[in-house]
């Protein structure tokens, strides 16, 4: 391959490991493969965590907003399967699916979010040290 098609394409390097003591109920029944098909799902629904596309985001936020739809849409508006209904329905959290319509107005009626500081703005703050004097 060539040598820039390498590092694109290859995994990313461990950066840090740590271990964490994780708790819970031992008699509960755990199973990676759920974990493993909600990542699927995600991945086949968001284009966002492809890289190499026009959909990949660039900015946290943007990225932020698109998965809470996301999480949003999948359990309130979709009727799944096994459950012939939506995940909210089926825990009594929402006594009727969602429409798209009533999810959108839900985002629109949420205040925004204020604006983040971008990358030009943080390089403002830097300052260019000539010849190892500022």
């Amino acid at each position: 391959m060539v040598k820039e098609a390498q590092g694109r394409y290859s995994p990313a390097a461990v950066v840090a490991v740590s271990r964490d003591v994780v708790s819970g109920d031992p008699k509960q029944y755990v199973s990676t493969s759920y974990v493993e098909r909600q990542n699927l799902s995600l991945r086949m629904a968001l284009r966002r965590f492809t890289r190499l596309t026009n959909g990949f985001s660039k900015k946290l936020d943007n990225h932020v907003a698109a998965v809470a739809l996301y999480v949003a849409h999948y359990n309130l508006c979709r009727a799944h399967e096994a459950l012939r209904t939506t995940p909210a329905k089926a825990l009594g959290v929402a006594d009727k699916a969602w429409s798209i319509a009533q999810l959108v107005g839900a985002a629109r009626s949420v205040a925004p979010a204020l604006p983040t500081e971008t990358p030009p703005d943080r390089r403002r703050k830097f300052t260019v040290i000539e010849g190892g004097r500022p």
